[in-house]
């Protein structure tokens, strides 16, 4: 695969560049669309809930006029089992609706997820090599967690509160104008506070996901890559690089929930000054005789419903904030564009096996050219060797004739059809590949091998075991063919590893094949022992082999020698050798001894 350019792991942060928030909450309500009757439902359970709520405040002020002033408790039974009845029902149509919003918000996060996830496979490789992959896990799981919160109890709350405050304003204003007045003076405070503070937060906790997913990143690198880590004794090195974005991780997060955390004091406050108002202005009132007492009790409690959904909308418009950040960067991923057929795009159908590079130039990123004007051409049947030294394009080629990279300039033919004319998948479902590293699922050895062709039966599968002598290791594990493999099989040698990736491609049975170090991690005895069925296999087929052990092609058909992105030399092993060029440097400077000697 290509070297990965991965970002640099550190705290220096982008600025992020955020979308019309307005553009983003309408596409995410568009995943509310299909959940209409049940949001109808809920916003019926909500209203009839907050219209008990309302009720409450007046019934007590009630109360109190009428049976505390005048002293007569005969009236207190009734008043109780009104109030009583009223928040035995609250409860009830609180507990429904938050039942409906769960599975609302688990419809919702599982479409999310799966589009997601859906998208992953559709969209370009060149995405994975730029994207740390623990960014990646951190957009499929931790953002799609913050919408799932948002939906299971900010859309209730949210709903609850509009009514809330809807329901309070009308009823103060029948009880009393000047009272209601008072009440609502603090209003202009509130909304000023709210949106001082939500200018920033957005921007916070954008930031807070972004340095989550690169912390994640290095935390999966890491746990991959152990094993080097330890060999190369660079605990400490790793522990101050986790550190370094730990520290990041802790000052974006510690800005974002300062900010979000100003809110509830700051409405406390405000609050408070309300009920100060309402008591103050309401008892100069009462002693003069405008209002009662239970009028001031009534006004106390519509105060505190009045700012409690204010404090709560603001609360809930941090989580909200999240969510859209979280949102944000979900939309990126999906926006991404995806692979794409050419319209007139064909099947391949009897391939013959034939390649051909035609003045082909690329640069993974537009810049610098990787590849410089590469042309050569392939028989049918003919093993073909890719040689030269790291980054002088061998796998790059692979990834172009794979078409996980388009080319920039130039032409790629197979049996004389440019493969930017053939479907993807047509094309990669004739090419079989071992990687130098080998990619195993937790799954059963048996379903590893049938991973390219499903269709292959029990017999054919421990057929090609036995032609690339990997059914022996494979009898002695536990269970046999059964045996279920995890961690990318990291019970298993590299070279067992690599044998299974060899049968797999047996299995496959395609018409053009490519070793990319297919024996690199294979020891010497496991290697000769291979070589015979891996020259068997590529009877018939188009073969392409990358080789750092040049021992191995000896026998190749052609050997084409790569040297900065250029081809700088082409022809048999005997051939090339008697040239004295690159190719002979090469093969002498991990020979010489030999040839001295002979």
């Amino acid at each position: 695969m290509p070297e990965f350019r991965r970002r640099p792991h550190g705290p220096v942060l982008e600025k992020p560049t955020l979308k019309n928030p307005k553009a983003t909450l309408k596409r995410f309500l568009g995943y509310l669309r299909p959940h209409v009757l049940t949001l109808i439902l809920v916003f019926v359970f909500v209203t009839v809930s907050s219209f008990f709520g309302i009720l409450s405040p007046y019934l007590i002020g009630k109360t109190i006029d009428e049976v505390f002033v005048p002293r007569a408790f005969d009236r207190l039974p009734r008043y109780a089992l009104v109030l009583g009845s009223i928040y035995v029902l609250t409860s009830l149509l609180f507990w429904l609706q938050g039942k409906l919003m769960l599975k609302l918000s688990q419809d919702v996060v599982f479409r999310m997820r799966k589009e997601l996830f859906e998208k992953l496979q559709r969209i370009p490789v060149g995405f994975f090599d730029k994207t740390p992959h623990g960014d990646i896990m951190s957009r499929l799981i931790n953002d799609v967690d913050n919408i799932n919160n948002v939906l299971g109890n900010s859309i209730v709350q949210v709903f609850s509160g509009i009514v809330t405050l809807i329901g309070v304003v009308i009823m103060m204003f029948r009880v009393d104008v000047l009272l209601s007045f008072v009440t609502l003076s603090i209003v202009p405070l509130t909304v000023l506070i709210t949106r001082i503070v939500s200018s920033r937060t957005r921007k916070y906790f954008y930031e807070n996901q972004k340095v989550l997913g690169e912390l994640n990143g290095i935390i999966e690198e890491d746990i991959s890559g152990l094993s080097v880590i330890k060999l190369f004794t660079r605990e400490e090195k790793e522990i101050e690089k986790f550190n370094r974005v730990n520290e990041v991780l802790r000052k974006v997060g510690t800005r974002a929930q300062i900010f979000s955390g100003i809110l509830p004091p700051l409405m406390n406050m405000v609050n408070n000054l309300g009920f100060a108002l309402i008591s103050g202005f309401g008892g100069w009132l009462a002693l003069r005789g405008t209002i009662t007492v239970g009028t001031i009790a009534t006004f106390i409690g519509y105060s505190r419903q009045f700012t409690r959904p204010l404090n709560e909308l603001s609360n809930q418009f941090n989580m909200i904030q999240m969510a859209l950040a979280s949102a944000e960067r979900i939309f990126e991923i999906l926006d991404i564009e995806e692979e794409k057929d050419d319209p007139e795009a064909i099947e391949l159908k009897d391939v013959r096996g034939e390649i051909e590079f035609r003045n082909v130039w690329f640069s993974y990123d537009k810049k610098t050219p990787v590849l410089k004007n590469i042309t050569f051409h392939i028989k049918p049947g003919q093993r073909v060797a890719l040689v030269g030294p790291t980054g002088s394009g061998k796998t790059t080629i692979v990834n172009l004739l794979m078409r996980f990279y388009e080319v920039d300039e130039g032409q790629i033919l197979i049996d004389g059809v440019d493969i930017r004319k053939i479907k993807k998948s047509s094309l990669r479902s004739n090419i079989g590949i071992v990687l130098q590293d080998t990619i195993l699922f937790s799954t059963t050895v048996k379903e590893n091998l049938r991973y390219a062709n499903p269709d292959a039966t029990d017999e054919e599968i421990k057929e090609a075991a036995k032609l690339t002598h990997a059914d022996h290791f494979i009898k002695h594990l536990p269970e046999g063919y059964d045996t279920i493999l995890t961690d990318n099989g990291e019970d298993l040698s590299q070279g067992q590893r690599q044998l299974l990736a060899i049968t797999r491609v047996f299995i496959a049975n395609p018409k053009i094949l490519i070793l990319d170090e297919a024996t690199s991690n294979v020891d010497t005895k496991t290697e000769k022992s291979i070589q015979s069925a891996m020259w068997k296999l590529m009877e018939g087929k188009t073969s392409i082999i990358i080789a750092h052990r040049l021992n191995t092609i000896k026998n190749a058909d052609l050997i084409i020698v790569l040297k900065d992105g250029e081809i700088v030399e082409m022809g048999k092993h005997d051939e090339l050798m008697q040239n004295r060029g690159f190719y002979y440097e090469l093969f002498t400077s991990q020979y010489g001894m030999i040839l001295e000697k002979k």
